[in-house]
């Protein structure tokens, strides 16, 4: 697995009342972004914007970001984060 700092990647994270998802984008030379890998997981947790289950929003995470490591073989470190 090559870490995320190997290679130009960006990770997008939006955590909404109705799914999780995870975006994992590869930054090429001429600057256009890639998309190399995705996960999405329903969202638990969240309600109306706001967190009631936190443990069930760390799951939720979790699994969309296993998601998009496998599917673009990385390992994820940082995100840009969006919260609806």
């Amino acid at each position: 697995m090559i870490k995320a700092t190997d290679r130009k990647l960006v990770v997008g994270l939006e955590i909404g009342t109705a799914k999780v998802a995870a975006l994992v984008g590869e930054v090429l030379p001429d600057g256009m972004v890639n998309i190399i890998g995705v996960g999405s997981c329903p969202s638990r947790g969240m309600d109306k914007g706001g967190v009631n289950d936190l443990e069930s929003v760390v799951k939720c995470v979790q699994r969309a970001i296993d998601q998009a490591e496998l599917m673009a073989d990385c390992q994820i470190s940082s995100v840009y984060l969006a919260l609806s």
